[in-house]
């Protein structure tokens, strides 16, 4: 009986929200089928709560999520006077490759424009982005919360990121009296993670409803739209390989196909599993066997999964630009900047779980006044699209520890590294 019972199948999160996506589409397909447009529009509206509830529910665990992440991640691993040279030389390789991710997120999705034809309800609320363009002395004086409260309650993204990470800086500066406060950062941090998990369960309802919705409305003509999304993600992958990843192995003389060699087993992993965290302890072992001091893994690793999420980053960017795109926003230049900016600071929040990411993609089109419902649209193919983006991040942040100890001159790979190089 028991044994019965042990080998039981689960049905994994990925394939509930398939399972959910085929419902929805099913359903869809039913009800815009139908003739009597009354008749239609009200099986639409018995359905659409079910796809706000999950809005809202990714909603209330937006300020929270960020708070502790970037606390926990500045205060608690951000010690730069202890992390010297190295954190420092990390941190600029960080910020040089997430920034060129996500321009090519933002210029793959401008050429390939995916969301063009999507039909997604107009922004409620204020008036669209696009009406008013904010000065630059509007936005810098937008980045400074009057009040975090008021910045929480509200769910301004940029204003919580910019009293996070002053606030983490602070704590670090308290020194051994701020610890209990990094242990309770720490604490809301895996707390919010299992509040996303919890979220997540609903996911598969969230997508079928959102599916049908869309479906029940537009007719099956925009599937041929979030298929041209997933490509246009995996394009932008490929390019970023070809045009960041593959130059910086050539530049620090990385063997090319013996890294790949090494780290294929925590890559699989993440591609799989849609988890960052899974790979880690793969990974690092990879990469330690690769020729990196363990010291140097140790720290760059758990650091690049809070700011060198690449695959991530350059997913926000292409997403945001997909549902402005979807909702029929033109985005000036300058809002894309501005947005660039945005997506700089806050996908540093991103953690390595199943799709956490979709919180700061939403956070971000709340700052700027873009329909959420593209989020639950996007969800019903995010499972596609979350395998390469993580194996990308894992792949990315394996590279950052080989980086920085070429770097710093510590890089001693075995002897078919040395002779495959």
């Amino acid at each position: 009986m028991s044994t019965t019972a042990a080998s039981t199948p689960r049905i994994s999160p990925t394939m509930q929200i398939m399972i959910g996506l085929v419902i929805g589409l099913i359903a869809g397909y039913i009800i815009s089928e139908m003739d009597d447009q009354a008749r239609r529009a009200w099986y639409v509206s018995v359905i659409q709560p079910f796809s706000q509830i999950f809005i809202r529910m990714i909603r209330m665990i937006i300020a929270p999520l960020l708070f502790g992440t970037l606390v926990a991640g500045i205060a608690g691993a951000g010690h730069f006077k202890d992390v010297g040279r190295m954190g420092l030389r990390a941190i600029i390789y960080f910020e040089i490759v997430t920034t060129l991710a996500l321009l090519i997120g933002l210029f793959t999705v401008n050429i390939m424009q995916p969301g063009v034809g999507v039909a997604l309800p107009p922004p409620t609320g204020a008036p669209p982005v696009s009406a008013t363009a904010q000065t630059w002395q509007q936005i810098i004086l937008h980045m400074v919360p009057t009040s975090v409260i008021e910045a929480m309650a509200t769910g301004d993204v940029l204003q919580i990121v910019v009293f996070s990470i002053v606030f983490a800086i602070g704590l670090g500066m308290v020194g051994e009296k701020g610890q209990p406060f990094i242990a309770w950062a720490e604490s809301l941090t895996e707390a919010m993670f299992k509040v996303t998990n919890i979220v997540m369960l609903y996911a598969p309802i969230g997508v079928g409803a959102a599916i049908a919705v869309t479906i029940g409305t537009s007719g099956l003509e925009v599937l041929k739209n979030l298929a041209q999304l997933v490509g246009t993600l995996y394009l932008a992958l490929a390019v970023f390989y070809i045009t960041v990843l593959i130059p910086v192995m050539l530049m620090f003389r990385i063997p090319i196909v013996a890294f790949f060699k090494a780290i294929k087993e925590p890559a699989l992993i993440a591609f799989s599993t849609t988890s960052s965290e899974a790979a880690l302890p793969r990974a690092m072992e990879s990469v330690e066997a690769f020729g990196v001091p363990r010291k140097i893994v140790s720290f760059i690793l758990p650091l690049g999964y809070s700011f060198n999420l690449d695959g991530s980053t350059l997913y926000l960017s292409l997403a945001a630009v997909f549902v402005a795109q979807a909702a029929g926003v033109e985005l000036t230049v300058t809002q894309q900047v501005t947005m660039l900016l945005t997506l700089m600071l806050t996908s540093k929040g991103v953690a390595g779980v199943p799709r956490a990411s979709l919180v700061i993609l939403a956070a971000t089109l709340a700052s700027y006044n873009l329909p959420l419902e593209g989020v639950t649209l996007i969800l019903g193919v995010d499972a596609l699209m979350d395998m390469g983006r993580t194996m990308t991040n894992v792949i990315g942040n394996c590279l950052a520890s080989v980086v920085v100890a070429k770097w710093e001159g510590e890089f001693r790979p075995p002897m078919e590294n040395q002779s495959a190089a």
